[in-house]
């Protein structure tokens, strides 16, 4: 007798030469949480664990057909979003997923390499904020994230604090914001959830050395394998961190760049871990 399947996760990514970060720490991220990742490639970038030197955009024709290919063959638990490279893939996306309002969509607004080598410009930002905020559960931006695309959707403030910023978001169709600290000043790194009520949740966590390569991508992919499990928001928010936090202290450094976190630590770890 064949055994229950996985839950399916669809991932939109751009690809990692490295392994650090993008579709492949998507995937494994998902493997890791027990998900069956399916993954639809938006962008090929040319890049080490220092930063992103090119990438080319996938057609969107091929990013829509890689999508429902998946989507009319197995049943999706959850959406997650990462690199989109190009605002005609933001439109092909966002027709897609507008099939499947029922299914939980989570973005990781990717706007610039962990160097800051620049991923996104203001004309797909905007495509973003139109299409794809309105569809989506939850958004998982850093700060710098989210003040760039909170920036001139309310002309009489130019300078939001970061709750102004989760607010606004919010304003333009998002359930939930998560927005992660680690760009902040401070010993400790602060991650807050907020919906329309305010604030959900804010995690502390103990600001660990070094710099990291996917650390945002595998937050995002941890909440989208527990919603796809069925946890809601706030439980999969508070535990997708956990996880993460733990790959970060467990990071490993292959190249002459960033930390990779090890999403397979707990195969490596004690018994009593």
């Amino acid at each position: 007798m064949p055994l229950p399947s996985l839950p399916a996760v669809l991932v939109f990514a751009g690809t990692d030469p490295t392994g650090g970060a993008g579709l492949q720490a998507d995937v494994l991220t998902l493997s890791s949480l027990g998900c069956h990742a399916l993954s639809v490639v938006t962008a090929v970038t040319v890049q080490d664990t220092v930063g992103v030197d090119d990438y080319l955009p996938i057609d969107p024709e091929w990013i829509a057909d890689q999508a429902r290919g998946v989507l009319e063959d197995m049943p999706v638990a959850a959406i997650k979003i990462g690199m989109l490279g190009s605002v005609e893939a933001v439109a092909a996306i966002a027709e897609v997923v507008s099939d499947y309002p029922d299914i939980p969509l989570v973005l990781d607004p990717v706007l610039t390499s962990g160097r800051g080598d620049p991923l996104a410009n203001e004309e797909l930002l905007e495509a973003v904020r139109d299409l794809l905020l309105p569809q989506t559960t939850l958004l998982t931006p850093n700060s710098i994230e989210a003040r760039r695309l909170a920036e001139d959707v309310d002309e009489d403030n130019d300078d939001p604090d970061l709750d102004e910023c989760a607010r606004r978001l919010m304003d333009l169709g998002c359930e939930y914001v998560l927005i992660t600290g680690a760009h902040e000043q401070g010993a400790q790194v602060s991650n807050a959830l907020y919906n329309t009520r305010g604030v959900v949740h804010r995690l502390h966590w103990d600001r660990l050395p070094g710099s990291y390569h996917g650390s945002g991508c595998t937050l995002a992919s941890a909440v989208a394998a527990l919603l796809a499990q069925g946890q809601d928001i706030a439980d999969a928010v508070k535990e997708a961190q956990e996880y993460t936090y733990q790959t970060l202290k467990n990071a490993y450094r292959p190249g002459m760049g960033q930390y990779i976190p090890d999403r397979l630590y707990w195969v490596r770890g004690d018994d009593e871990e």
